[in-house]
C-alpha cells in the first residue's frame, strides 16, 4: 500500500532517522513508538505528505485515502455538529450530484441510443461506487459515531464553535471514523476521552477494514487495536509483530544486551586509550599505537537505549486520620437548569482508592471539586472524618502556580528533607532535564504546568488526594513513577482517569456517574468493565419500545438477535479456530505418544541402547508438550464459555 524507501528526515542538523526502508501493507494494525523527539509525529506527517523526506521515496499507491489526527491545534467552526461531520462524506457527496446529473441528462427525449447507453453504464458505475461507500446507511453511520463519541443527540444541531478544545478532538476523530479511509494515522487519539467513548473507539478500530498507524501512551488502548510494533530507536526502524506488551517484554531483553554490549565495549576503549597513553612517545611501539589510534576511529559505538526512569518516589508518610474521611449525604448540585446529581450519597473510608469513570459531562469533574471543597453544591451535607486533609489535582490548577518562579523554587518550597539533586530527579522523571528546571513558570506550556501542579502533589503531605486526568500529559515513564507511587500510597484516593493500564493495579473500587446518578463496584476497574459489558450486551438485546411501550417488530427482534449472533462468532471467532487447531494437535500428539509407549514398551527397542535412548527423550518432549496443549485447550474452553454465557 504505501513503500518507504531510503528515508531520512533530520531537524537542526541532526537526523530523526535514517534510510528507513518499510512496507505498509493494506491490513497493518501498527503501534509507533520511541523516545520523545525521537520522529514519531514527525514520520506520520511525511505519510500525510505534510512534510517532505531530505532524502528517500515515499511510493503510495493510486487513490489511497490518507486520514490524520493530529494531537493538538484541532478547530472547527462556522458550522453544526452534524454539517461539519457529513463532510467527511465528501466522496458520496460527489457521486450523489453526479447520480442526479444523470439522472436529469436520462430525461432528456433527444438523447440517441448510443449516449442513452453511455449514460446508463456512467449510472450503474456510480451506483457501484455508492454501494460500495455504504452511502445508503451513511446519515445512519454518521450518527453512530458522532453518539459512540459522547456526543448526545442534542448536541448535533450545536455549532462547532461552542466545544472546547478536548471536543474538538472528538469532532476531528468521528470525521475520520465516517470517511473511511484506507490508512488512519492517529497522533494520542485517546487523551481526551472518557472510558465510554475509549472503549467505544477500541470496538470500532478493531472492526476496522482500513490499516491503522497510532501513536500512543495508552497501553491498554495499543493492547487492544494493534498487532505490529514500530520503534524508531537510534535513528532507525525496528519492527516487531506482536501486541505492545510482547514487544515491551522484546525491548526490555534487547536494552539489556545494548547495556551490557556498552558496558564491554567501554571497558575496550578505556584498555586502548591506556595503552595509546603509556606507549605514545616509544618509538618501538609507534606501528602498535597508530593502529590502535586507527581501531578507535573505527568504532561504531553502541548507544544505550533511553532511560525509563527507575527512580521510585514515594509519597511522605500521611497524617493519621480516622476511619471515615468523608460521607456525602443527599447531595444536589445543578449549574443553572443543568441538573448534574440529585440527592447523591458517597462515602470515603480509610485507605479506599476509587476511580471516577463515566461519559464526558456527567459529573465526574464537579463530584471531586464538591469533595475537594473547590465549588459549592446546592442541597445536602457533606462530613469530613477525623483528621482528613486533602490535596486536589486537576489540569487548571496549574494555572495558580507563580509565574515568576522557577520550576526548581515551586517544587522546592513544599519538599520537606528533600535534597536539590532529589527534586531535580523526580522533576526529570516528570521530563524536566538537565537546565529545563531553572526555566520560569510563565514561560511553559500548559502540560509542562500541568506536570509541575503534578510534582507538587507528590511531595505535599496528605491523607486524601484526588486527582484528575493526571496522565495527559505523561508519557509512558513518567505514568510509571507516578503509579508506583499511588500504589504505595497508605491514604485515601480518588482518580478521575480513562487510562484503564494506569488505573488496574492502583484502585479497589470504581464510582460510575452517569445519568445523575452514582454506582459504586466493590472492585477494580477489570471487573467494572466486565460488568459495563454485560450491561451493554443487556440493553442490545432488550427489545426497544416505541412511545406507546409497545414493543418492536418481529422483524426488529430478527434483526437484533442476527446482530448478536454475528457479535457472538466475532467475540468466539478466534478462540474456535485456535481450540479447533488445539485438538488436532492434541490427537496427533496422542497418536505419537502412544506409538512412543509401545516402541518403549518393546524388550527389542533396549538391543540397541542409542536408539532406546533417543526415544525416551523423545516421549518425554511428547508428553511435555501434550500436557501444555492440554492446559491452552483448558484454559481456552474456559474462557469461550465465559464469553459465549455473555450471548445467552
Amino acid at each position: 500500500m504505501i513503500d518507504l524507501t531510503g528515508i531520512s528526515l533530520q531537524f537542526g542538523g541532526e537526523y530523526l532517522f535514517k534510510d528507513v526502508n518499510y512496507k505498509i501493507n493494506s491490513g497493518d494494525r501498527i503501534s509507533l513508538v520511541g523516545s520523545n523527539g525521537s520522529g514519531k509525529s514527525s514520520l506520520l506527517k511525511l505519510l500525510t505528505g505534510e512534510l517532505q523526506p531530505e532524502s528517500g521515496k515515499i511510493l503510495k499507491q493510486n487513490r489511497i485515502s490518507i486520514g490524520y489526527l493530529p494531537q493538538d491545534n484541532i478547530i472547527h467552526s462556522g458550522s453544526t455538529i452534524l454539517e461539519e461531520a457529513l463532510t467527511a462524506l465528501s466522496d458520496i457527496i460527489l457521486l450523489k450530484e453526479k447520480e442526479e446529473e444523470i439522472t436529469t441528462a436520462l430525461s432528456n427525449q433527444s438523447l440517441s441510443d448510443e449516449e442513452q447507453r453511455d449514460l446508463v453504464n456512467q449510472l450503474g458505475e456510480v451506483h457501484i461506487r455508492l454501494e460500495e461507500l455504504g452511502s445508503y446507511s451513511a446519515s445512519a453511520n454518521v450518527e453512530k459515531i458522532l453518539t459512540g463519541l459522547g456526543f448526545e443527540v442534542n448536541d448535533f444541531n450545536r455549532l462547532t464553535d461552542e466545544f472546547s478544545g478536548g471536543w474538538q478532538m472528538r469532532i476531528a476523530l468521528a470525521k475520520l471514523l465516517i470517511a473511511q479511509n484506507d490508512l488512519l494515522l492517529l497522533d494520542e487519539p485517546t487523551n481526551h476521552l472518557d472510558l465510554d467513548s475509549l472503549e467505544w473507539l477500541i470496538t470500532f478500530l478493531k472492526n476496522y477494514k482500513g490499516a491503522l498507524i497510532v501513536v500512543s501512551h495508552d497501553k491498554h488502548f495499543l493492547n487492544e487495536v494493534t498487532s505490529k510494533t514500530f520503534e524508531i530507536f537510534n535513528r532507525k526502524f525496528s519492527v516487531f509483530n506482536g501486541d505492545y506488551n510482547a514487544y515491551l517484554k522484546f525491548k526490555e531483553e534487547r536494552d539489556q544486551q545494548l547495556i551490557r554490549k556498552h558496558g564491554l565495549q567501554q571497558k575496550q576503549i578505556k584498555e586502548t586509550k591506556k595503552f595509546i597513553e603509556r606507549f605514545r612517545y616509544k618509538n618501538t611501539k609507534a606501528k602498535q599505537v597508530q593502529s590502535r589510534i586507527k581501531q578507535l576511529e573505527k568504532i561504531e559505538l553502541v548507544e544505550l537505549p533511553e532511560s525509563e526512569n527507575k527512580i521510585n518516589i514515594n509519597f511522605p508518610a500521611p497524617p493519621k486520620s480516622g476511619r471515615l474521611n468523608l460521607e456525602l449525604i443527599s447531595v444536589r448540585k445543578s449549574y443553572g437548569t443543568n441538573l448534574v446529581f440529585d440527592g447523591i450519597d458517597f462515602t470515603v473510608n480509610r485507605g479506599d482508592k476509587i476511580a471516577f469513570v463515566g461519559p464526558n459531562g456527567a459529573g465526574k469533574t464537579t463530584l471531586a471539586k464538591i469533595i475537594a471543597g473547590k465549588i459549592d453544591f446546592d442541597n445536602g451535607d457533606i462530613t469530613f472524618g477525623y483528621n482528613t486533609i486533602i490535596s486536589f489535582y486537576a489540569q487548571d490548577i496549574a494555572d495558580n502556580l507563580d509565574p515568576e518562579k522557577d520550576i526548581i523554587e515551586t517544587v522546592d518550597t513544599i519538599a520537606e528533607g528533600k535534597s536539590i539533586g532529589e527534586l531535580r530527579s523526580l522533576l526529570g522523571a516528570f521530563l524536566f532535564h538537565g537546565d529545563d528546571v531553572f526555566k520560569k513558570v510563565g514561560v511553559l506550556s500548559g502540560g509542562e504546568k500541568s506536570r509541575v501542579a503534578l510534582v507538587k502533589i507528590l511531595l505535599t503531605k496528605s491523607n486524601f488526594i484526588i486527582l484528575d486526568e493526571p496522565t495527559n500529559h505523561l508519557d509512558i515513564s513518567s505514568k510509571k513513577v507516578l503509579q508506583q507511587a499511588l500504589i504505595n500510597f497508605t491514604g485515601s484516593l480518588i482518580l478521575v482517569s480513562h487510562d484503564v493500564d494506569f488505573l488496574q493495579p492502583i484502585v479497589t473500587k470504581v464510582t460510575e456517574i452517569r445519568k445523575g446518578k452514582i454506582k459504586t463496584y466493590e472492585g477494580g476497574i477489570d471487573y467494572y468493565l466486565y460488568k459495563r459489558k454485560q450491561i451493554i450486551e443487556k440493553e442490545k438485546v432488550s427489545a426497544p419500545e416505541d412511545k406507546s411501550g409497545v414493543t418492536s417488530s418481529k422483524k426488529e427482534q430478527k434483526r437484533i438477535e442476527a446482530e448478536r449472533r454475528q457479535a457472538k462468532y466475532r467475540a468466539t471467532k478466534e478462540l474456535n479456530e485456535r481450540i479447533s487447531t488445539l485438538e488436532k494437535e492434541i490427537e496427533e500428539l496422542e497418536w505419537k505418544e502412544k506409538e512412543l509407549e509401545d516402541a518403549l514398551a518393546n524388550p527389542e527397542t533396549y538391543r540397541d541402547a542409542k536408539r532406546a535412548n533417543e526415544l525416551n527423550v523423545e516421549f518425554n518432549s511428547v508428553k511435555e508438550e501434550l500436557s501444555k496443549h492440554l492446559q491452552e485447550w483448558e484454559k481456552l474452553t474456559e474462557e469461550l464459555m465465559n464469553i459465549e454465557a455473555q450471548f445467552n
